[in-house]
């Protein structure tokens, strides 16, 4: 399952307006894909998950998808989530 880190740089964490086109754009897709953030995951496939994450500034998170898509849709995520984090490694 490929996957990649992020660090949140948003000052105000991942909130409600990122985090819903986040949601939008992982829903694209056909695989399964989540998040994961200080030992929890959710599906990133939804907003009520995500959000209950409660992602804070300056935390890191891995974006892990699996299925037939699961590299472009890393790579979308990724991109869609760039204003607002920075990769790890």
């Amino acid at each position: 399952m490929p996957d990649i880190r992020l660090t949140v740089l948003d000052p105000a964490g991942l909130h409600a307006r990122p985090a819903a086109r986040f949601v939008q754009a992982a829903s694209r897709f056909s695989s399964t894909i989540v998040i994961r953030h200080a030992g929890r995951e959710a599906d990133a496939k939804s907003l009520i998950a995500l959000l209950g994450l409660t992602i804070r500034p300056a935390t890191e998170i891995e974006l892990a998808a699996d299925g037939p898509d699961a590299e472009e849709a890393l790579a979308a995520l990724a991109a869609e989530l760039a204003p607002y984090v920075s990769q790890v490694g």
